[in-house]
């Protein structure tokens, strides 16, 4: 059994794969496997993960025979994975050198079912980096106390699967696999998850990957049908939360940080396609209408004047509520 399998999707990604896989190679060790998974790519992404598969320590190459997006790429390095820890990296960014082996390490020492990491984000020449929102670091907690407060950020908004490595435990318990079929927002049902079922976590630092922000390949700039799927898979989370043992107490933030999708989508509404405009408006109605509205009133009423103002204008008949707060 290896001791790491690291699971990376491509698609349609040769100009940045290059630096995503010499970063593996930097990374490499006798007991580490690297999937990488072609999600059916159209592009020379193939050709240089066929030459990986051959030169690359450790590299299995998967290929999909059609494309079926990020979660279902993510589950078939999963299906394939023998180590007892798991680790993620997308295509198109990359890691420092030795930064498997060093987060390896940490979760080694503190023996617990996850760790989180923090990461340096790209957007072009300028780099900063990210935090885990959750403190203090290299101490074991119950991930359960990192989901809340309802009204600050908290972990499960820092739902990026690369930030972090993972016992083995809790992908034979079902937890690390993604929803299949969304193509994108793939990764809060999965986060929420994560801190639910898990029995123990850490931020433990160590910001050694790098991603790629703002490159046009993400799907994060496209403005098609598929940005969409952030209301199936916020319909999850409120699904699972709703049916959690602690759902009283959950469910405000889980309705929170759908609100506060939606509005971020209306934000920027003009980078859709008109039709797609249309179904947004249309489908975050009914997904307002979908949630618990006692919980919504509150939501509604603690947030920031501009963002409750476009979520009451979309709210199945625009209920009269108290005004929001500054």
């Amino acid at each position: 059994m290896p001791k790491l399998s690291v699971v990376v999707p491509f698609y349609n990604v040769q100009t940045y794969a290059p630096d995503a896989l010499k970063s593996l190679e930097l990374n490499a060790r006798d007991d580490f496997e690297f999937l990488l998974v072609d999600d059916c790519s159209t592009d020379g992404t193939a050709g240089l993960l066929e030459r990986a598969a051959r030169e690359l320590p450790g590299a299995v190459h998967l290929r999909h025979g059609r494309n079926g997006g990020l979660a279902a790429a993510r589950n078939t390095g999963l299906d394939a994975a023998r180590g007892e820890y798991l680790a993620f990296l997308d295509g198109d960014d990359w890691l420092a050198p030795g930064h498997l082996a060093r987060t390896l390490a940490a979760i080694e020492r503190l023996n617990c079912d996850f760790v989180r990491t923090d990461h340096v984000r790209c957007t072009g020449r300028t780099r900063s980096v990210q935090r885990v929102p959750f403190g203090p670091q290299s101490v074991v907690a119950d991930p359960r106390t990192a989901i809340l407060p309802a009204d600050r950020a908290t972990s499960v908004d820092y739902p990026y699967a690369w930030a972090g490595m993972y016992h083995r435990r809790l992908l034979d318990r079902g937890v690390l696999h993604f929803t299949d079929g969304l193509r994108t927002a793939e990764d809060r049902p999965w986060i929420w998850r994560l801190h639910r079922e898990a029995s123990s976590f850490a931020p433990v630092g160590l910001p050694g990957i790098f991603y790629r922000r703002g490159i046009s390949t993400s799907l994060t700039q496209a403005g098609d049908e598929r940005q969409l799927d952030f209301i199936r898979a916020f319909d999850q989370v409120l699904a699972d939360v709703r049916a959690d043992r602690d759902s009283g107490r959950l469910l405000p933030k889980a309705v929170r940080t759908y609100c506060a999708i939606i509005a971020h989508h209306f934000g920027s509404i003009e980078r859709f396609e008109p039709d797609v405009a249309r179904k947004l408006r249309l489908m975050s109605s009914a997904a307002l209408g979908r949630m618990p509205q006692d919980v919504l009133d509150r939501v509604l009423d603690s947030m920031d004047v501009e963002r409750s103002t476009v979520l009451r204008r979309l709210r199945p008949g625009r209920r009269v509520t108290s005004g929001a707060n500054a």
